[in-house]
């Protein structure tokens, strides 16, 4: 087994409850964490042998551009497409971050993670 980790991944999107962040929009930070058995493209160095890190910063991004009022609806069609779309993953996790959250407050960012393993 190994860890394909695409990190800090930096999308504008329009997710949250109040009107005004699917209006306006707001900064996020995505990370994703996959495992899958890496022997097989550590041999054969073929891209067909692994997990594409492309194809998964592409489905981060088309998910996020879909708008929806929680960020774990977000993870969770994140992962769904993960594991219908890709069979050598076996577990994912995924953490997505909205960054200065409207809370009346002075914080950096809130951070949702969601982990799923494939099911047999």
């Amino acid at each position: 087994m190994g860890i394909i980790k695409v990190e800090n991944i930096r999308i504008f999107a329009h997710h949250g409850c109040l009107s005004e962040e699917t209006k306006i929009g707001s900064d996020y930070r995505v990370d994703l964490k996959v495992t899958a058995n890496l022997q097989t493209s550590a041999k054969s160095d073929k891209l067909s042998d692994t997990v594409d890190y492309v194809f998964l910063n592409r489905i981060i991004k088309q998910e996020m551009a879909t708008p929806s009022y929680l960020l774990e609806t977000v993870a969770k069609r994140i992962l769904n497409r993960i594991f219908s779309e890709d069979t050598m993953v076996k577990k994912a996790t995924v953490w997505i971050s909205k960054i200065n959250p409207p809370i009346g407050g002075d914080v950096e960012m809130v951070t949702i993670k969601m982990t799923e393993k494939r099911k047999k």
